[in-house]
């Protein structure tokens, strides 16, 4: 099943769950849980041929420095993205449906690793989605 569908699908079964307390980055674990979940992530992609590729030019360091702070204002948290936008970071790599899927797979383990409730997770790819057409054949 896509992605996309996957996500609709929990956001209709999250609905119907009780409010959580908290900011999401609270309930992500705040910043320890978002360098620990960003860790896992990068572990995936470096491990997964069928994207790994879109990353070897990367400067590693510093993309995991920008996605945490993405994530970490995203999420309600006291960060300030300073990268740039998802339509310029992305443009050139021809990132496919599929390679996007891999990296949202990839983002939904390393969550579930981390422990985090199905309804923040939720709630973390609901704010992510509206970034697909940004970064999807660019």
């Amino acid at each position: 099943m896509k992605w996309i569908n996957l996500l609709w699908l929990s956001l209709l079964l999250a609905a119907c769950q009780p409010t959580p307390a908290g900011t999401l980055y609270q309930r992500l674990g705040g910043q320890t849980g978002l360098e620990q979940m960003v860790d896992h992530l990068l572990q995936s992609i470096a491990t997964d041929p069928s994207i790994v590729h879109h990353f070897e030019d990367t400067d590693i360091p510093r993309f995991r420095t920008l996605l945490i702070e993405q994530l970490c204002e995203l999420s309600q948290g006291p960060c300030k993205y300073s990268g740039a936008s998802m339509q310029e970071s992305h443009t050139g790599f021809q990132i496919s449906k599929a390679h996007f899927d891999a990296l949202v797979n990839h983002l939904i383990d390393a969550m579930q690793q981390q422990g985090i409730s199905i309804s923040a997770q939720n709630e973390l790819l609901a704010l992510l989605a509206p970034m697909y057409p940004d970064v999807v054949y660019r």
